[in-house]
């Protein structure tokens, strides 16, 4: 830096200052004491100018050097001044763009807090709203469920009743279509009983108290012909009927085989199918399965007789039952399935309404 600059310029003429007039500009010559009394006057002036004048050099050269360190140093000093000067107002400038940074930023702060504070008025009446909904929702399923269990129930009562209308009733399947005009449906019962239970078409007792197909009209699309429902007098009688026709399994009329069933209600006959494929695994392995009114399960199992009202009994049951499990195994992993996709298709006809 020039500061440094001058420094040793500075020193370097110092240096020379101090040096002994010998060691300057005088000739290499050393005087002992003896010698400088026989110096002449003359040479002493000389030297004496001589010194004189190369002093007055030195504080020339050194005034010379010192003007020109405080002519730098000013200089430098108005660098430092005019950068002093650009940096205050590098530094003003900066801290007007911080102010208003900061006032910006305080008026973003604020309005994110306002709009915080309304978010959170809104969410409190959002969770409001949604409780209240829930609430209703709550209610809602509970009025549900008591109405589903009120319509169980009715349809249980109806069932019932449909079920006591039809107790002396059997249900001829396999009738062909046109045959009542032969001659009445009355008649052609009568010819069933004949060629299959000669003993019970003797019985005077056993009377028909009306017959009938149903449903009434013909669904000319429909392959199998419409069923034939026979109402007795007696549920005796009926029991009687359907015994017999257990008993000889193959039931024929003119050598065409048809089936004799008790006539159910559209409830009770759904609850009965519920069981026909395990009823028919367990008739394949000798089971004697029979189906009880309404609608239970009863079979032989290790010379036993048990009897269920639920598929949920039955699989509790198998599960302590290794020899049953095996046997039933396959249909009532068959049951699961059917009704695992039963359920998903009555949710998603929920979901759609």
């Amino acid at each position: 830096m020039p500061s440094n600059k001058h420094r040793n310029r500075g020193n370097k003429i110092n240096d020379d200052t101090m040096m002994p007039p010998n060691k300057q500009n005088t000739p290499n010559q050393d005087y002992e004491d003896d010698e400088i009394e026989e110096i002449q006057d003359t040479d002493f002036k000389k030297f004496m100018i001589r010194t004189f004048r190369s002093f007055q050099k030195q504080i020339l050269e050194l005034q010379k050097s010192l003007l020109d360190r405080i002519e730098n140093l000013s200089r430098e000093n108005e660098i430092l001044r005019k950068n002093q000067n650009e940096t205050q107002k590098l530094v003003e400038q900066e801290s007007v763009i911080v102010k208003r940074n900061q006032n910006e930023m305080k008026s973003s702060i604020d309005q994110m807090t306002n709009t915080l504070e309304s978010l959170k008025n809104r969410m409190g009446e959002a969770e409001e709203r949604i409780s209240d909904l829930e609430d209703r929702a709550q209610e809602n399923i509970q009025s549900n469920q008591r109405k589903e269990e009120e319509i169980r129930n009715l349809k249980n009562i109806v069932g019932n009743l449909q079920d006591t209308i039809k107790k002396t009733n059997i249900r001829v399947l396999g009738v062909p279509e046109g045959m009542e005009r032969e001659k009445e449906l009355e008649g052609h019962f009568s010819e069933i009983l004949a060629e299959n239970f000669p003993g019970l078409e003797k019985d005077r007792d056993i009377l028909v108290q009306e017959a009938h197909r149903t449903p009434n009209k013909h669904d000319q699309k429909r392959s199998s012909p419409r069923h034939v429902v026979i109402k007795l007098t007696t549920v005796k009688h009926k029991e009687k009927i359907l015994k017999c026709a257990r008993e000889k399994r193959q039931i024929t009329l003119r050598g065409s085989p048809i089936r004799l069933t008790a006539d159910f209600s559209s409830e009770t006959l759904q609850a009965r199918r519920e069981w026909r494929d395990i009823a028919r695994v367990l008739r394949e392995k000798n089971c004697q399965p029979r189906i009880l009114y309404p609608a239970k399960l009863s079979f032989v199992n290790e010379g036993e007789i048990k009897t269920f009202h639920s598929k949920q009994k039955l699989k509790d049951f198998v599960a302590t039952h290794p020899a049953l499990q095996k046997i039933l195994k396959d249909v009532l992993h068959s049951e699961t399935q059917k009704h695992g996709h039963q359920y998903e298709r009555r949710e998603r006809k929920n979901t759609y309404q």
